[in-house]
């Protein structure tokens, strides 16, 4: 053990009396003063230590020396998180800067509702047709009530009249449709009655228009003369005497609403056995098929330039009148609007009906006649030269007779009462 006032080699750093200017390569290693990048700031204010007025810094070698000072934990604290930076302004097209677009919220597809719409609008559509024609048809007083008439039979009857009418027309269309010269009252080249049956099919029956017939306050004379007479009334009530069938409802069409109703459709598909060539009606078709447009075929169902006449006329009407609903009520024409709309339209301007007629009534004569109904004539006698009336046709009086008493009592119609031309 040594004393501190003994001699001898000291044991601590601190039993060294301090010099003025040590070697610091002398100096114990355990109390090294940390390098200048490492020095630990004061414990108050941490701030570097205060240099001395000499200029030499404390702690250096050559200036006054000491211990380091205590050091004092510090507690840790999380950094404030970083907030990104601002997006980079956007560039216009006109070279301004404008702020980037945020995420747009991305729609909702409602294909539910749209599908929906075009139901709807696909349901309203043939109802605003069906009052536009009901509210736009031409109704006259063409079912008489006279004395005697005879009573409603079972089915509806229809009574279809093709007229030569040329109200409306122009000189131009007149020409270009071959109507003719005017002639005095109005017309008929087509008469058709239509059977409506309860059940079954429905029966098409073609009266000649020259057929030799008893006319109220005329006396006999051909059945056109009735309608040139006495126009759409006098007709039915002339019908309606010989056949005993009673007259439901009554529809006329003229030659231009004819013409016109072909063209919205797109003309109708026909096909002839043998050409045809008629100067008076304005045709000059050659054999084989081909779609006709309005002109050509009024005058394919107007012509009697064919070797049985009118009998041949009755025959090309039906056939005609059967394309016709076919065409006018394919998906080519209903489901476009540039042809559907048209033909409502014409139709609608060129149809003439009863009093008592409606849209759902020509709805259901539509659908008879695009059926598959039976088509005939009424059964023919003959023919005569009759003083003031010219050529007439004579009914078959026993046939006719049983034939039209078939169609008044609703029942089918024996087959070999059934006479179509070509048979």
């Amino acid at each position: 053990m040594i004393r501190r006032d003994e001699s001898g080699q000291a044991l601590a750093y601190s039993q060294v009396p301090p010099s003025r200017n040590p070697d610091p390569r002398q100096r114990p290693p355990g109390n090294r003063m940390p390098p200048p990048g490492n020095r630990v700031p004061p414990q108050g204010d941490r701030m570097p230590p205060t240099r001395e007025r000499s200029g030499n810094p404390q702690g250096r070698p050559g200036g006054p020396t000491g211990h380091a000072p205590t050091q004092q934990p510090v507690p840790h604290r999380e950094a404030p998180p970083r907030t990104p930076p601002p997006p980079l302004p956007g560039k216009r097209r006109d070279g301004g800067d404008r702020p980037p677009r945020g995420s747009r919220p991305r729609r909702k597809r409602h294909w539910f509702r749209w599908i929906l719409s075009l139901l709807v609008v696909l349901l309203l559509l043939p109802i605003a047709a069906a009052i536009y024609v009901d509210t736009h048809l031409t109704r006259i007083d063409a079912l008489a009530n006279y004395s005697g008439r005879v009573g409603d039979t079972p089915g509806t009857n229809w009574l279809l009249v093709g007229s030569d009418s040329r109200a409306g027309l122009s000189q131009a269309q007149e020409d270009q449709l071959s109507t003719g010269s005017d002639v005095e009252g109005e017309r008929t080249d087509t008469v058709i009655l239509v059977h409506i049956p309860k059940s079954g099919r429905p029966t098409l029956v073609s009266l000649p228009r020259d057929s030799y017939v008893n006319i109220p306050g005329v006396g006999k004379d051909k059945l056109n003369a009735a309608f040139s007479v006495g126009g759409a009334k006098l007709l039915s009530q002339t019908v309606e005497i010989a056949t005993g069938v009673h007259i439901d409802h009554y529809v006329q069409i003229g030659f231009g609403g004819f013409a016109n109703i072909v063209d919205a459709v797109g003309g109708i598909d026909m096909c002839l056995d043998a050409p045809m060539k008629d100067p008076l009606a304005g045709i000059d078709l050659p054999a084989g098929c081909q779609t006709l447009n309005g002109p050509d075929a009024l005058g394919f169902v107007r012509s009697r330039a064919t070797p049985r006449a009118d009998l041949d006329r009755m025959l090309n009407q039906r056939k005609f009148l059967s394309a016709l609903l076919k065409k006018a009520a394919g998906p080519a024409t209903l489901a476009n609007p540039f042809r559907s709309w048209p033909l409502v339209r014409d139709l609608t301007s060129a149809l003439k009906v009863d009093n008592g007629a409606h849209v759902w009534n020509l709805a259901s004569l539509g659908n008879a006649l695009n059926g598959d109904p039976i088509t005939t004539t009424v059964p023919v006698g003959g023919f005569e030269n009759v003083s003031g009336s010219g050529n007439v046709l004579l009914w078959d009086k026993t046939k006719a007779s049983a034939f039209f008493d078939a169609l008044a009592k609703d029942q089918q119609i024996p087959a070999d009462l059934i006479t179509t031309v070509g048979s």
